[in-house]
């Protein structure tokens, strides 16, 4: 991320959803996904390596953060010409058709769809 490093990551912290799922594989570094439960809201952290694939569904509230290396090298893959519109969580993002899709679709058994190879998942308070 170079010289904007500190901007670009408040930027990626800020809770938001996009269109098409978020298919990250990490190369080199660490650092965290949160996404929001959808059954009572809260902050559920995954941690991610190098070695790491995330799969994360369209509509799905999430932010990124580094850890306390501060050093992450990913790669976004999409399928398709690729599209990186973030839709904040807000009135607008909540009428979004991926988050109702998602809510529709991905929340009704109570599971998170969300692939890693390796990573570790936590709820947070």
């Amino acid at each position: 991320m170079g010289d904007n490093f500190d901007a670009k990551l408040k930027i990626f912290f800020h809770e938001h959803l996009h269109a098409d799922d978020e298919v990250r594989f990490i190369l080199d570094g660490s650092g965290y996904f949160d996404v929001r439960d959808a059954a009572d809201d809260r902050w559920i952290r995954i941690a991610v390596e190098r070695g790491d694939l995330i799969v994360l569904p369209a509509g799905i509230y999430h932010r990124f953060t580094t850890d306390e290396r501060k050093s992450i090298k990913a790669m976004r893959l999409f399928v398709g010409e690729p599209v990186w519109t973030p839709h904040n969580r807000d009135e607008d993002g909540d009428k979004e058709p991926a988050r109702k899709y998602y809510l529709e679709h991905f929340t009704e058994s109570g599971s998170l769809w969300i692939l890693t190879n390796g990573a570790k998942a936590m709820k947070s308070k």
